[in-house]
């Protein structure tokens, strides 16, 4: 069994005080912030001291109606085989809808959406991670999400959805129990009883994070500390099974380095206290399915992993992922118009789907706003400093009427062409400083000098600055 231990997420942010913390066994790094080419060097360190490195996906969807996403899938996989992990890891979520299956614009959500508990969603999931599986050179674990938000006519409680979904597939878990906190505050469902439902043999390891509550809802902040109630998830499921490890979340908000080691300190003493023995430190037979292997030890994506071939029960559950589905488009069809209607509703100002909650949708769609403008700020950090504390209420005004069809990237450009194009900039200074940043980013880089590129750039320079 690959045993992980105690982690936390990497970020450049605190690079520096992760290396320098005691007692980290293993990192958790963004997938989609790593480039297999050009790894940070502080991970290059820690992966020298024998420090394990997770890929962890933000942005393949499996939740969604399309197949996943060929070139994300290889970059995905370029990570795992760069960082040398023994396996990497996904949502339980949709990030985009429309598209070819519903006639519509792509649109982009980003940020984690809730998949629906229903069979029709089961199926496109299960066969979207079977393909994700077959891709990928080490296993699989998927997250359970946060959200504000249900879906009307569920068939499942949540516990039911994963169990299902690990059984069909053979995927490992990857229990979020800040997010079973979320959605107990949220949607008023039973942590417990989802810990009853769910198999904890699957899980590969444990996400602990901090958030909090704002008129009734609580935000899933990864910006604050881990609360008692979030602790108490953690021991309830370590009295159960023994997770192989557990990783502390912070992505904003950092405090002191040694405010970190004190909430890793409680979150290694709670698994400690309540939990049972590991399957392998007891006399029975060693379960499977509940080991992580070792990069060495990953399966070809067509052949069972070794370590199984003594096991009648696990080969025949592998073999049952493996098996051709029945096609599931009719079952796509419905999942994509569904998706589509309720992110259109939120990031477009459609009306609310029947049996939805408009003034939960509300609050989402703030949120959804909220994060959009908050992560442009990160990837441009020239807009806010040249807008000052303009900056979040135009974006925010921007956000709800138009929605994200590309990346942060384009998002960002889309936004400075909005004010430049809308005459929203009164100041003259502040609208020569937004021009010319959307110039320079706007084009190739470097910039061509060839005649008719240079000429079309003096153009747009003129019209945006009248």
């Amino acid at each position: 069994m690959k045993h992980l231990g105690t982690g936390i997420g990497w970020r450049p942010e605190i690079a520096a005080a992760v290396e320098g913390m005691p007692g980290i066994d293993w990192v958790e790094a963004v997938a989609e912030n790593v480039c297999p080419g050009h790894l940070p060097e502080s991970l290059v360190r820690l992966r020298e001291r024998g420090v394990t490195v997770v890929p962890h996906g933000v942005s393949l969807g499996l939740g969604g109606a399309d197949r996943p996403d060929g070139g994300k899938l290889a970059d995905l996989a370029a990570a795992a085989e760069a960082l040398g992990s023994p396996l990497v890891t996904e949502h339980i979520a949709f990030v985009r809808a429309g598209g070819a299956l519903t006639a519509s614009p792509v649109l982009e959500a980003g940020h984690l959406l809730p998949v629906p508990r229903t069979r029709d969603a089961l199926d496109v999931l299960c066969e979207n991670i079977r393909i994700a599986q077959d891709a990928l050179p080490v296993p699989l674990a998927v997250e359970n999400i946060a959200a504000l938000i249900s879906w009307p006519g569920e068939e499942m409680t949540e516990g039911q959805f994963l169990y299902d979904l690990a059984d069909r597939t053979g995927v490992r878990l990857l229990i979020d129990v800040a997010n079973l906190h979320t959605n107990h505050v949220n949607r008023g469902e039973d942590p417990a009883k989802a810990l009853d439902e769910l198999p904890v043999e699957a899980i590969a390891y444990v996400h602990v994070a901090g958030g909090f509550e704002r008129d009734g809802v609580w935000h899933d902040s990864h910006a604050h500390a881990v609360p008692p109630a979030v602790l108490a998830i953690l021991a309830d499921l370590s009295s159960r099974v023994r997770p192989p490890g557990v990783l502390l979340e912070r992505d904003e908000n950092f405090p002191a380095p040694a405010e970190l080691e004190r909430e890793l300190t409680a979150i290694r003493e709670t698994v400690d206290k309540a939990s049972i023995p590991m399957v392998s430190e007891v006399s029975a037979p060693a379960v499977s399915d509940a080991v992580v292997p070792a990069a060495s030890e990953a399966p070809e994506p067509t052949e069972a992993p070794d370590e199984t071939a003594a096991s009648p029960a696990a080969e025949q559950a592998f073999g049952d992922a493996h098996k051709a589905s029945p096609s599931t488009d009719p079952a796509r069809q419905r999942l994509a118009l569904a998706q589509a209607a309720l992110l259109s509703a939120l990031v477009a100002g459609t009306p609310v789907p029947e049996g939805f909650d408009g003034t939960r949708l509300s609050v989402q769609a703030r949120a959804l706003a909220g994060k959009r403008a908050d992560v442009v700020a990160k990837v441009a950090p020239e807009l806010p400093e040249i807008l000052a504390e303009g900056y979040r209420t135009s974006f925010v005004a921007y956000a709800h009427g138009h929605p994200m069809t590309g990346g942060y990237r384009r998002d960002a450009l889309d936004f400075a062409e909005h004010l430049l194009l809308g005459g929203r900039l009164e100041d003259p200074d502040v609208r020569r400083q937004v021009s010319d940043w959307w110039l320079e980013r706007s084009g190739p880089a470097p910039l061509s000098q060839h005649p008719a590129a240079r000429l079309a750039r003096a153009t747009r320079r003129v019209l945006l600055r009248r």
